[in-house]
């Protein structure tokens, strides 16, 4: 569909496609799809969640979701490599924008959220969300387990378990939400595996884990094989913290800890997920106050597109 210049987002007729874009201008939507909340014939909907009241420290990932989709123009302009194809002549994406919650009504930010969630996945459509804080991935998770059924495996890089104990129900935490959702039973912690933490915890909840060290001692290909023996067939839920990967090539996130993932081993694995039942997906945490030259959205924005094209060969394979 070249026939169109610039503002795919606006001008674009039909889901599939892409248009001749200047990476410098037009509508900053996620890889330049349509911005439109019709979710007819819609496989994927990105959105966002620009949410940062639950952090512990530093604030400012309200502004991610915005940040990713600025970095994603770059990757708008060329087949995304290693890949070598367009994602979106097989795979119907739009961007449907931000969850709207009042963010000075807290106690009502959880049910947006699920509200918002089960719209999307409603209409047949997965998710690809934005953060926001991690916290969001909970309720995202409330609405995916009442989709595909409870309770669901868990592919979680970070570096932190998030797996602290909080039992106040209504309570803001980016660092309890999967404590919540094992009690809860939205989540297997048997059939769920953590990749890269590098925080300590004194119970971790029988969630399996590749922790920083064991992936760079084993390499990418035995921690891919080790994720799909664990979580099999399963309905998988995958969340990226972007703090997974180490601060010099995310300096840009709340809560960044030595000693993480290089985005190339993260890329790498995530590569090769083709054969992982994915049902949702989010990228959390890029706090862009803190980037430097914007790297950490960059990779954010990286990751989601490698997310994608794995969801176009699920498509094409009949899996999606």
């Amino acid at each position: 569909m070249t026939d169109i210049l610039g503002d795919g987002a606006m001008r674009r007729q039909g889901l599939y496609g892409s248009n001749i874009e200047n990476t410098y201008a037009g509508v900053l939507s996620f890889m330049r799809r349509n911005y439109t909340r019709d979710l007819s014939g819609v496989d994927v909907a990105v959105s966002g969640v620009p949410l940062d009241l639950a952090t512990t420290f530093r604030p400012g990932a309200r502004l991610g979701p915005a940040a990713v989709r600025a970095a994603s123009v770059q990757l708008a302009e060329l087949k995304p490599f290693p890949w070598g194809f367009d994602p979106f002549d097989d795979l119907a994406v739009i961007d449907y924008g931000d969850c709207w919650f009042d963010a000075h009504n807290p106690l009502t930010i959880k049910k947006s959220i699920v509200d918002h969630a089960r719209t999307i996945i409603d209409s047949g459509a997965k998710m690809l969300t934005f953060g926001g804080d991690h916290y969001i991935t909970y309720p995202l998770l409330t609405a995916h387990a009442e989709k595909y059924g409870k309770p669901l495996s868990l592919i979680h890089f970070d570096a932190h378990c998030d797996t602290w104990p909080d039992d106040e129900p209504d309570s803001l935490n980016h660092g309890t939400m999967f404590y919540k959702a094992i009690r809860e039973g939205l989540i297997d912690p048997a059939r769920s595996v953590q990749i890269g933490i590098r925080t300590w915890n004194d119970d971790f909840m029988g969630m399996q884990m590749l922790d920083a060290p064991t992936v760079h001692e084993i390499g990418c290909a035995e921690v891919l094989r080790r994720i799909k023996a664990i979580v099999g067939d399963n309905p998988t839920y995958l969340t990226f913290d972007i703090d997974c990967l180490d601060p010099a090539f995310a300096p840009g996130t709340g809560t960044p800890v030595p000693g993480g993932l290089s985005s190339a081993q993260a890329l790498q694995i995530i590569r090769g997920m083709e054969d992982v039942n994915l049902v949702g997906m989010d990228v959390v945490e890029v706090s862009p106050p803190f980037d430097q030259s914007e790297i950490t959205a960059i990779s954010a924005a990286h990751i989601a597109v490698d997310l994608l094209c794995v969801l176009r060969n699920r498509k094409l394979a009949g899996k999606l």
